[in-house]
């Protein structure tokens, strides 16, 4: 399922069926069962199986034992080998049983039939093209680009909405005819062509739909049980593991019950910049000091960091905006210096309602009964503030609606700057956005933009930052917070358990207080970002001017010269702050030129 040696450098291998037909390729990061009873694909003659999986199932020891019981023999001590053994006993339905992070590939030559699964979450990704005649798939979108029958047409479609989002949404991917895999889900393909797909696990089953009422003790105890058993199925390893530390609410309670879960200090670590308003390492320093870990420290400026952008397009497959992915590579490589896994605190801002838009939303809520004529004055004062911050802002208290003005707040590009920067904008441009609002009908409001984030920006932004920057690196990182029980469980937690009054995140901060002194917990939230906007006015402005300038926009055709050159040029000038839309643009243009796609004629 990958293609690149330079990525995973254990192992390789390949299965052919008997007639022809089928073929999967594997590269292996080997993490459990180091031996070559693990590598992949992994064959089962008897059965006329084949499997090649990427990621890690970490409940596996329980279902080998109970399918040992019902008399399956195992070669080795592979997850890998589990799967096979479960589809034979349970069929695909299996899935359901396993607590992990994977994407997988299951050929069954006596039912000709072909699966292709996704974690619940979408931490693992899955891609496939269905042409004429030939399906093709892979963990990744280089295997499939070299295959001669793959188009390589840029869907135009999914340009707008990585303008708008920073990512391209599932399912759509930068190419026509090319699809992700949705989170959740099973497909299936027989060789007579027939195919489907289903959903085994949805999130919007338990969301915003609260079971028996506790107390906030019962609920603080069940939510440290299912954060301890989860944390302890992902230090289980056969290579050496850590953690990031970024001294935030989320990565600080992964690594305080890693270390409470440890008889030897965890390993952790931590990036931090010169700028002190991007530098979180001080507050890092000081967690890994109270909890007594092995904590490892680099400090990067903007020279160490232009190598890294210069390679984001041959990692991240598509065009990819959120500009953490740059911090993230960075302690990626970091970490792989000492340790092939380590463990995140991705998930908690989504589940316990951490982000800042989220009180952004509620305050909105408060200017609904302020008359339309002041709205649009405050919004027009907010728009000649110049920071893209204050440009929401400024969107969103415009709109009359109070979902359109959320949208604006997770996005960078409203719809009249994307007239401006494209040659044809569609009318539907927010379809995809309110179809998946519409999903979420009936739900208490916090409650749907939570289920929004957790079906969008959770498995296409924050996962596939985290999953490309590590795996860039040959590291495996784990998410503890993202163990489907815990997302349950944070589902049917009342909103008031995670927003109260003005805190957020509230029960995951009273957990943990049971470790960190107060003083290290409540502080205000910092984003894990770089300042691009100043480094595009120095040392990234060459970058800049090379691919946005109008010749080559112009040659390239996607993009219209005079929008994206008056946004350079109020940037450059210090006039007004667009680094958002600029980085964007500046990132489709070396993912372009990376993968060699065509211009648009």
């Amino acid at each position: 399922m990958h293609t690149s040696p330079g990525k995973v450098p254990d192992a390789g291998g390949r299965y052919i069926s008997p007639d022809r037909r089928v073929g999967l390729c594997h590269r292996r990061l080997a993490v459990l069962d180091l031996t070559p009873t693990g590598a992949q694909p992994m064959t089962d003659p008897e059965t006329n199986l084949a499997l090649s999986f990427n990621g890690e199932i970490f409940n596996y020891r329980e279902i080998s034992a109970e399918l040992s019981s019902l008399g399956y023999k195992f070669r080795g001590t592979s997850d890998t080998e589990m799967i096979l053994n479960a589809y034979r006993q349970w069929g695909i339905s299996c899935v359901t049983r396993f607590i992990g992070m994977f994407a997988l590939a299951l050929w069954d030559g006596k039912a000709r039939k072909l699966f292709l699964v996704r974690d619940r979450l979408g931490i693992k990704p899955l891609y496939y093209h269905r042409g004429a005649d030939v399906f093709l798939f892979g963990s990744e979108l280089k295997p499939l680009l070299e295959h001669p029958d793959f188009p390589r047409h840029v869907d135009r479609e999914a340009l707008q909405y990585y303008l708008q989002f920073m990512y391209v949404p599932v399912p759509h991917t930068i190419f026509e005819g090319c699809r992700k895999l949705p989170p959740g889900h099973v497909a299936t393909l027989t060789m007579d062509g027939a195919w489907s797909l289903a959903s085994y696990w949805n999130v919007l089953d338990f969301w915003g739909k609260p079971g028996d009422r506790r107390t906030e003790e019962e609920y603080l105890e069940e939510l440290e049980v299912l954060v301890r058993s989860s944390v302890r199925y992902r230090m289980i390893s056969d290579v050496p593991l850590g953690a990031f530390l970024s001294g935030g609410i989320d990565s600080s309670l992964v690594v305080a019950v890693m270390q409470s879960e440890s008889s030897l200090p965890v390993r952790t670590f931590s990036i931090g910049f010169r700028e002190k308003g991007f530098d979180e390492s001080p507050h890092a320093r000081l967690v890994a000091g109270h909890l007594g870990t092995e904590h490892h420290e680099e400090i990067c400026d903007p020279s160490e960091a232009i190598p890294i952008i210069r390679r984001l397009p041959a990692f991240y497959d598509e065009p990819f905006a959120d500009p953490s992915a740059i911090p993230t590579m960075m302690v990626s490589r970091f970490a792989r210096r000492f340790v092939t896994v380590s463990l995140s605190g991705d998930g908690g801002d989504e589940l316990f309602c951490g982000y800042p838009r989220y009180a952004w939303y509620r305050s909105l809520g408060l200017l609904g009964s302020i008359p339309a004529p002041v709205r649009m004055a405050l919004s027009s004062l907010l728009y000649r503030v110049p920071h893209p911050r204050a440009r929401k802002a400024a969107a969103s208290i415009a709109q009359t609606r109070s979902i359109d003005a959320y949208r604006n707040l997770v996005g960078i590009c409203e719809k009249g700057r994307l007239a401006s920067l494209l040659p044809r904008v569609s009318d539907d441009t927010g379809l995809l956005f309110y179809r998946t609002y519409d999903r979420t009908r009936g739900l208490a409001e916090m409650d749907r933009l939570m289920a929004v984030d957790l079906l969008t920006y959770l498995p296409d932004d924050i996962l596939t930052k985290v999953d490309r920057a590590s795996m860039a690196y040959s590291l495996e990182a784990r998410v503890p917070l993202l163990d489907h029980r815990i997302v349950e469980f944070a589902g049917r937690l009342p909103v008031e358990h995670k927003f109260r009054g003005r805190e957020q995140k509230h029960l995951l901060k009273r957990l943990l207080h049971r470790y960190l002194p107060k003083e290290m917990v409540d502080r205000p939230k910092m984003g894990f970002g770089v300042p691009l906007d100043r480094w595009f006015r120095g040392e990234l402005r060459s970058l800049v001017c090379e691919y946005l300038g109008a010749e080559r926009l112009r040659l390239e055709g996607y993009f219209l010269p005079e929008g994206v050159g008056r946004l350079v040029e109020e940037h450059l000038s210090g006039r007004r702050n667009h680094f958002p839309a600029i980085w964007a643009i500046l990132q489709f243009g070396m993912w372009k030129e990376h993968y060699r796609v065509e211009d648009l004629r």
